[in-house]
């Protein structure tokens, strides 16, 4: 598609809540819409031209496993020609903390296939899977939680139920399908008092806040006491959404006074801070859970991309060159005498020597070339090269940066470190194999150390 200027929807996609991306029929990006590139946070330029061979594209599913190139969305309705409905994909970005959650929609156009183009839309759910962590907190609790809708509280529809927890089941034995989309007010009976619903229906219409104990009946009509705290929930624009209602069955201490007044006290306690709780603990798990996805990829001590994710993005850098052209350097070094100095000056400087060369990989190489923590003190690269000359000045570039490299120990003492390198250069094909040119890397790598250490032994595959 050349023409995109002219097309005259332009304007409405300029100024869409969702994101649009149009690719070429070779993958590559020829517009992006504003909100695209706010989700994938790109400037204009960086996202033009950039296709699905790009190594810096790493999408996951639902589970947490890295999805494979054939299966990213725009290659999918590409092979398949059908389109991708509401699936959920996640992109790791090693800039920000927390993976970003899409809800994923991809068609094709065109049958010319000069003038064929794929469109998909991005829309952010990353706040509503943080949402999920709310069930977790709320369903196990020895109290009911009933959550209705607020937009319709007007007898006899509403208020509607949302959501019900394992709590209410058992005591009421209505199950959860029962009571979705009905009002409370099933529960309710002839011997219900009166004030007490009226009082909840004027809090509700003024959206506050409001505590009564009523006389509610269970499935089979069995009478049953309890003390309710209602209390409005906002979203994050602080518009009241909904209204929680925590529930506890007093019964058998309806006439118990010190008892009930104690209760009175707890839930008053939970209805000022059950919401800001709930909160809080959510953030906590959500993002617990988003460091032990991005465990999966990064190495915890030097915050680099671990084995498992390099290999995945060398796929992808190998793939690219063989698309565009050129060369491909495989790289691994490690530290020179390092158990030497684990023995001398103890595992703790060891650490920090490896997190200085993770440092000085993420400042000395390009931002498309791509690298890890291979294991122990090793560290691997790639890179795509134009021409064999440039191999020497990348070797060069990371030894004496290297060479540089000054730790200061507690006591004022310096160490200085060097490395021991191997490159092997080849010219990809479809039939080559990663592991194997890595492993000549490896070998050249041993052949440097066997050679003097501080130096760079260089292959051609």
């Amino acid at each position: 598609m050349t023409d995109i200027d002219n097309l005259s929807f332009k304007v409405l996609l300029e100024h869409a809540h969702i994101g649009v991306i149009i690719h070429g029929w070779d993958t590559s990006i020829i517009y992006i819409n504003p909100t695209g590139l706010e989700l994938l946070r790109l400037t204009y330029d960086q996202a033009i031209g950039r296709d699905a061979f790009d190594p810096h594209w790493t999408f996951i599913d639902e589970t947490g496993n890295i999805l494979l190139l054939e299966d990213y969305p725009v290659n999918r309705v590409k092979r398949n020609k059908e389109r991708i409905v509401n699936e959920v994909i996640g992109v790791i970005d090693s800039t920000k903390d927390d993976i970003s959650w899409f809800l994923i929609n991809a068609y094709y156009e065109g049958y010319d296939s000069e003038k064929r183009f794929i469109v998909v839309t991005l829309t952010d759910i990353s706040e509503s899977k943080q949402l999920f962590s709310f069930q977790d907190v709320v369903e196990n609790t020895q109290d009911m939680v009933v959550i209705t809708d607020a937009k319709n509280i007007k007898h006899p529809d509403g208020p509607k139920i949302v959501y019900v927890n394992k709590a209410f089941e058992e005591l009421t034995g209505y199950s959860s399908s029962d009571v979705i989309g009905e009002t409370p007010r099933i529960l309710q009976g002839a011997l219900t008092d009166g004030g007490g619903k009226s009082r909840i229906s004027s809090a509700l219409e003024a959206k506050k806040e409001v505590t009564e104990t009523l006389l509610n009946y269970d499935s089979k009509g069995r009478p049953y006491w309890v003390e309710m705290n209602i209390i409005p929930l906002r979203n994050k624009f602080y518009e009241i959404t909904h209204f929680a209602a925590i529930q506890r069955n007093v019964s058998e201490s309806k006439f118990q006074t010190e008892q009930l007044r104690k209760r009175n006290s707890d839930l008053k306690d939970l209805k000022n801070n059950l919401e800001e709780i709930v909160k809080e603990r959510t953030l906590e798990l959500q993002k617990a859970k988003s460091q032990l996805e991005k465990i999966a990829f990064f190495d915890p001590l030097t915050n680099i991309p671990n084995r498992r994710f390099f290999t995945n993005q060398v796929y992808k850098l190998v793939k690219s060159c063989i698309r565009h052209g050129g060369m491909v350097a495989f790289g691994i070094f490690d530290v020179d005498n390092f158990k030497s100095l684990n023995d001398t000056y103890g595992h703790s400087v060891g650490d920090m020597v490896l997190v200085e060369l993770g440092r000085l990989l993420i400042s000395t190489l390009r931002v498309d070339d791509v690298y890890c923590r291979f294991g122990g003190e090793e560290f691997a690269f790639a890179l795509i090269l134009k021409e064999m000359s440039g191999v020497e000045s990348v070797s060069d570039k990371i030894l004496n940066a290297v060479r540089s490299v000054e730790v200061l120990l507690d006591n004022g003492e310096i160490i200085a470190i060097t490395v021991s390198m191997g490159i092997n250069v080849t010219h990809p094909n479809e039939g080559t194999d990663i592991d194997h040119e890595i492993k000549k890397a490896d070998l050249a790598m041993y052949e440097a150390k066997n050679t003097g250490k501080d130096r760079c032994n260089i292959t051609l595959g």
